[in-house]
């Protein structure tokens, strides 16, 4: 294995070598950005297929990104692809000091709140003035609202029961309804962020990540309607002179056929 990653270490720096790719010659760590974010979310839909070929293929994608990424940091001095691992590596041992020290732990729970404490007092981590800071701005904000539930919930924040949760969406939906009839859109869009942030929290309270579940119904929507699409091809009729009442039939239809 060691062998395959050193050849790809060679490659991307090859790829970087003047008389190498124009391409690759030009990007920086800002400008491969979206290529990293591209590549995580093909494993996402990748591990949702259960597919361990396109697994196998992704997960090459993002590697590559961190070879590239460790090539950029190597040319300016600042750190290689050795300071990436032997980084990771220190981390890991760090703060599994019930595996690697003589910390004992009993569950999850402990585990994770020895983690917490550990990274406060790590390198660039005692900066972080507030709890909820931290945690970057550019995560899907579905799953930055369940992180920082999440950690605020830690120190107590949080209700013990469901009751008051759906509570909280049922009086945020009576707010937003309220906005829309008084045609206030810029209180609307608010009232709107604060049903979607109670409705991550209903998730997290049952273990759901509303991140994927939005996801998975935002494929199906896509499944169903290719089918729509589908229906209406083989009929020779176009779509965009189909009544709704003819669309929604076919919708139904979907449902027991593809999902």
């Amino acid at each position: 294995m060691g062998k395959e990653v050193d050849r790809l270490i060679e490659i991307i720096h090859k790829l970087r070598s003047p008389g190498g790719c124009p391409w690759d010659r030009e990007q920086t760590h800002k400008s491969l950005l979206n290529c990293l974010l591209d590549e995580t979310y093909e494993f996402f839909d990748a591990v949702e297929e259960n597919d361990a070929d396109m697994m196998k293929e992704e997960l090459g994608d993002i590697l590559l990104q961190v070879v590239f990424h460790a090539d950029l940091g190597q040319e300016t001095g600042a750190f290689d692809i050795e300071d990436v691992a032997r980084g990771i590596c220190e981390k890991l041992i760090k703060r599994h000091p019930h595996v690697f020290g003589d910390v004992k732990v009993s569950s999850s729970k402990e585990v994770l709140s020895n983690w917490e404490q550990i990274k406060k007092g790590e390198k660039g981590k005692e900066k972080r003035k507030y709890l909820v800071d931290g945690i970057p701005d550019k995560l899907p904000a579905l799953f930055r609202a369940e992180k920082i539930q999440r950690r605020v919930a830690r120190v107590g924040f949080d209700w013990q029961d469901m009751n008051p949760v759906l509570d909280k969406v049922e009086e945020e939906f009576a707010e937003f309804r309220e906005a829309i009839l008084d045609k206030n859109p810029d209180h609307a869009s608010e009232e709107l962020g604060d049903i979607l942030f109670a409705l991550v929290n209903v998730a997290r309270h049952n273990n759901i990540c509303a991140e994927d579940a939005l996801r998975l119904t935002v494929k199906k929507f896509a499944r169903r309607f290719r089918y729509i699409e589908d229906h209406f091809k083989t009929t020779g009729k176009e779509l965009k002179n189909a009544t709704l009442e003819e669309m929604d039939a076919v919708w139904e239809e979907s449902k027991k056929q593809v999902g």
